[in-house]
Parts: structure tokens; C-alpha cells; sequence
């Protein structure tokens, strides 16, 4: 018999891109041995309810998710003319790593992040700037206090709604590198913020981020 030790992803009703361990033989003889009694039963056929059984129990678990029950709410944005001194004092007071931006109706059009000031410094890491800081003929040439957060923004925003699903969170992440996700209202207002933290520890999916 063959024997196959990879792990490969199985589609399921709730989310196409949770991963499941796939079983060798030598696990699903193991386990047979551990049941009492004689199993008239092939490995393909202990392999076979396996997966099904785990399609069943993902749809279960997953097929009732939805964005409202994971969100953070409470979330102050950031206005799309405001400087971006000011912004970073907000993003400090939130204590979150990013915010979403909006227009002057109260829409969603952007992210401000951490890394939007570090692309605007033209480093990648604080450590980097550190060391530049420390540099004696090191000196500040970005003036942010006269720059706008629209100007050093990502966007467009990818944005989910209260009633996002889990495959919608999985697809959502895949589109960007960022750490959370503004929720929307139907109007494109914020509605709450979704961490990628969050989101993966409830479902121990640590491995694909």
C-alpha cells in the first residue's frame, strides 16, 4: 500500500482554503489497532469517512460564522485631510497597528498602517530607523505634519460587511498583507475592525498566516 506523509488542503461548505491533514496508512492502522474488536474495513474506507467526517464538522462549526461575532468595535477612524502627526497620535492612543481612513461623509477609502510611515521614512523596519536615527548625520526630511493621511494611505480599503463568512475572512487576508480588516456598514461606514490575530487564534489557523 502506499504510503503518503504530505499534508494537502481539502475543500469544504464553510472554507476552501482549510488545510486538513492528510492520513498515511500507518496512522489509520495505528489507530484501527486502538479499536476494540475486529474492523472489517479497509484503510481507503477509514480514509474515506475520515474526510468526510471532517467536511461535516467544519460546516458545523464554520457554516454559521459571521464577521459581527469576531469584530472589534468601538473604532475611532482617521479622517482622510487630517496630518499625518496628528494620525500617528491616534494610532498610538488606539493601540492599534492600523486604522481606516474615511472621507468626509464617513466612508471607508483607505488603511493608515504602521508601514505606510515607514514606506514614508523609505525604511522597511523600526529597527532600521533606529539605527538611522542614530547615525550622527542622521536628520528627519519627511515634514508630517504637512502631509496628509490621503497621500501616505493604502488604498482602495479591502473591507468585509457584519455578515462576511469564513471563506469571505480567508479570502479577504489573501488579498493583503495587513493585520485587520475594516468592517462596513451598508452605507461604507465602520462598523468595527477585524484582527488577523484575532481571527486565527479563534480558529488555529496560525499556519497560513
Amino acid at each position: 500500500m502506499q504510503d503518503s506523509s504530505h499534508e494537502s488542503p481539502k475543500t469544504d461548505a464553510a472554507g476552501d482554503e482549510l488545510p486538513e491533514m492528510e492520513l498515511t496508512d500507518a496512522d489509520i492502522l495505528d489507530a484501527m489497532q486502538h479499536i476494540p474488536g475486529y474492523l472489517d474495513i479497509t484503510t481507503e474506507d477509514f480514509r474515506e469517512i475520515y474526510h468526510l467526517a471532517h467536511r461535516h464538522a467544519v460546516g458545523r462549526l464554520l457554516g454559521n460564522f459571521r464577521v459581527a461575532s469576531l469584530m472589534r468595535t468601538g473604532i475611532d477612524p482617521l479622517l482622510h485631510d487630517m496630518p499625518l502627526d496628528e494620525a500617528a497620535k491616534a494610532l498610538v492612543r488606539s493601540g492599534y497597528k492600523a486604522l481606516p481612513v474615511v472621507d468626509e461623509k464617513g466612508r471607508v477609502i483607505g488603511m493608515l498602517t504602521e508601514t505606510d510611515f515607514l514606506r514614508r521614512l523609505k525604511v522597511d523596519t523600526f529597527l532600521e530607523l533606529l539605527l538611522s536615527m542614530l547615525d550622527d548625520a542622521f536628520e528627519f526630511k519627511h515634514r508630517c505634519h504637512e502631509t496628509l493621511v490621503s497621500v501616505a494611505m493604502t488604498a482602495p480599503a479591502v473591507v468585509l460587511t457584519r455578515d462576511a463568512g469564513f471563506r469571505d475572512v480567508i479570502a479577504a487576508f489573501h488579498k493583503h498583507d495587513g493585520r485587520s480588516i475594516p468592517i462596513v456598514e451598508s452605507d461604507g461606514s465602520v462598523a468595527g475592525l477585524l484582527l488577523r490575530k484575532d481571527f486565527f487564534a479563534a480558529y488555529n489557523l496560525e499556519n497560513l498566516n
